[in-house]
């Protein structure tokens, strides 16, 4: 499936701000079943200085310095993705009590080794009221995928989505306790009650359609960037993604842009700015399917 994708952040200061230092994370990530075909990161006001490179991770990530006063800054992305559907097969993963031997076992420190997104991270803590959550859904005979996908959907039939009961800075604990959120929220959780099981969980932000299939409704999350979750199901059955804002395996719809321990890994605008007073946010996505060409209209032309 090809999409273009069209992604605008635009911050406004009440008092003008100086000597702003920014990275961006707002780029489709390269990945096996995800492909971004031409896609560009432009700033306006047009940045002093720029780069372009990859964080740990693998997430595409740029750096961006303002010298001049700035009263509004909008960053955009634009580009076109080819997303594939990958065949999953069979449940390869083993028991979910076993994962920890699995993960024990992998002897490596790379970027997506799952010792990176054991423990606890920067926004996500060990939590009691999580854990015991997560110890309520779970079946001792349930196997390490089936276990994730069980606390993904538990998580979105105990929760409602409510865009005005938490912002950015929302702790895991609070979100719980609430039982409301976005998909920030649902998604770190998620994680620490994956976590709390001893399954490595990791933070994904992007892209959800924003015009859904006919006949089909409209999923929650997808007026603005969306963030999910992955889980390592053991050393054969590797990485998979659930969405536990709409209770569903991440497939085609959604579009990989980073992916991290936590928000804070891959927040798509971070950095440091002279300011005072008040300031504005406004962000805008389109994901817009594309019909591929048919042969017939080719051969027309």
């Amino acid at each position: 499936m090809l999409y273009d994708i069209t992604l605008r952040i635009i911050y406004r200061y009440a008092t003008p701000a100086a000597s702003a230092r920014t990275i961006l994370r707002m780029q489709p990530r390269q990945a096996p079943d995800q492909r971004m075909i031409q896609g560009l990161i432009d700033c306006n006001p047009v940045p002093f200085a720029r780069r372009d490179r990859l964080d740990f991770y693998g997430n595409p990530l740029v750096e961006m310095a303002h010298q001049d006063a700035l009263s509004e800054v909008e960053f955009k992305f634009k580009g076109r993705v080819e997303r594939l559907i990958a065949d999953r097969g069979l449940d390869l993963s083993g028991p979910w009590q076993g994962i920890g031997q699995e993960v024990a076992a992998v002897a490596s420190l790379s970027p997506d080794a799952p010792h990176h997104f054991l423990g606890p991270s920067p926004r996500i803590p060990y939590e009691p009221a999580i854990a015991g959550f997560a110890q309520e859904v779970v079946q001792p005979d349930m196997s390490a995928l089936d276990a994730a996908r069980a606390v993904s959907n538990a998580i979105h039939d105990a929760f409602a989505f409510d865009a005005e009961a938490t912002d950015v800075s929302t702790s895991p604990a609070e979100a719980f306790e609430a039982r409301r959120g976005v998909c920030q929220d649902f998604t770190h959780v998620a994680i620490a009650a994956l976590r709390s099981l001893g399954i490595p969980a990791g933070y994904v932000s992007g892209f959800l359609r924003t015009e859904p299939p006919e006949g089909q409704p409209r999923l929650e999350g997808a007026d603005a960037m969306h963030a999910w979750v992955r889980a390592w199901c053991g050393k054969d059955a590797g990485w998979h993604e659930f969405d536990p804002t709409n209770a569903i395996d991440v497939a085609g719809d959604h579009v990989v842009v980073a992916y991290g321990r936590d928000y804070s890994d891959v927040a798509p605008v971070k950095g440091a700015m002279r300011s005072a007073g008040s300031h504005s946010t406004l962000q805008q996505v389109d994901m817009i399917p594309v019909e591929p060409v048919s042969a017939a209209s080719d051969a027309a032309t």
